[in-house]
């Protein structure tokens, strides 16, 4: 395997074509007094299209990438960026999810890296790793490709960390090679009910599932069906691209703002000069199947960091795995690593700890 140095480095006419489109968006009206409830309310996309035009920095944020080292291989065919942080301790994997990239992680890396060697990389289809240049890319193959990469690098056992999609692909790497994961620790893990009767704590906290299929699963059944025809609009039209992303950022309106304007951008301006708006949402069609499939039970000691709105019910992933390490917090949201990352590095380094 070999391994190439990587610098970010988007060139200025990329950056000079972005502000034109920018300027000339074609805004669509929006009823009144709707707010969010048909969708990314027109004020807070016009607010926040009008801070990437006028003073958001991308320079900052690849002066930020760049301070740490960054290789670029290929893995089964395909493209892997990653990031490398630390010099002693546990090794560890961390695992971003949908939307966004391995530097999702880098509040966390800027602490984590004094206590462990981070492998940070981004999906393939996703970022810096896209586009994707063949189907098949779901949840178990790029779980192969991780221990691969990591076999590459020459650890034989290691940590892994993962939420949304990368809790997924972490969950499918452990069961691939328990043998290798010394601790699986995952964010907001959601195991679906079954026969189970449920408390009435654990139906208040499942009935997040009820609101997502009812209110929010519309992204989700378009980019696992017929992705290709949304990307169109996506890597055509910058603003396209932010309300697409905007509305998870925002929680679908019920907690604006909780993630900042630099952090939201950082991720959709990633997305928008690797033209990987439609790539990544593969994803969703080739994973489709594994969503919420029968699986083996899990034996590698396993942390769960529980944040409000997360539909996680300890029980239920007991059924999965042997949970050693349980966390419940009162503030944080679905990207804890961009809202509140000291509490996912205080919770991965008790849960480390342990293993």
């Amino acid at each position: 395997m070999n391994f190439e140095e990587f610098r970010a480095e988007v060139p200025d006419a990329d950056l000079a074509d972005l502000r034109r489109r920018l300027d000339a968006t074609r805004w669509p009206d929006q009823l009144p007094d709707v707010g969010w409830s048909y969708g990314v309310e027109l004020g807070r996309l016009r607010e926040v299209t009008e801070y990437w035009r006028t003073a958001y920095d991308w320079r900052r944020f690849e002066e930020r990438l760049n301070a740490y080292p960054q290789y670029v291989t290929e893995i089964d065919g395909q493209r892997v960026h990653y990031v490398r942080a630390g010099s002693s301790g546990m090794p560890l994997l961390l695992l971003h999810g949908w939307p966004g990239a391995g530097s999702d992680y880098l509040d966390v890396i800027d602490t984590l890296s004094q206590d462990c060697r981070l492998v940070v990389p981004t999906m393939p289809g996703f970022g810096f790793s896209g586009p994707t240049t063949g189907a098949g890319w779901d949840v178990e193959r790029i779980a192969g490709a991780w221990v691969a990469l990591m076999e590459g690098l020459g650890f034989e056992r290691y940590g892994v960390h993962g939420f949304d999609w990368g809790g997924r692909v972490g969950a499918a790497l452990a069961r691939r090679a328990p043998e290798r994961v010394l601790g699986l620790h995952l964010d907001g893990y959601l195991a679906f009910p079954q026969s189970e009767e449920l408390t009435e704590d654990e139906q208040q906290r499942i009935s997040g599932l009820e609101r997502w299929q009812q209110e929010r699963s519309g992204y989700a059944s378009i980019q696992s069906t017929r992705p290709q025809t949304l990307a169109y609009a996506l890597v055509d039209s910058p603003v396209g691209q932010l309300a697409w992303n905007l509305e998870w950022y925002d929680d679908y309106g019920h907690r604006v703002g909780a993630i900042g304007n630099d952090r939201i951008l950082d991720s959709v301006t990633l997305t928008w000069c690797t033209g990987t708006g439609g790539s990544s949402g593969q994803l969703y069609r080739e994973a489709r199947a594994s969503w919420g499939a029968d699986v083996d039970y899990c034996p590698v000691p396993t942390g769960l960091a529980v944040f409000p709105g997360d539909s996680t019910v300890r029980r239920l992933v007991e059924r999965e795995f042997d949970v050693v390490h349980y966390t419940e917090f009162p503030r944080g949201g679905h990207f804890a690593a961009l809202e509140v990352p000291e509490l996912v590095v205080e919770d991965l380094r008790s849960f480390l700890g342990k293993v």
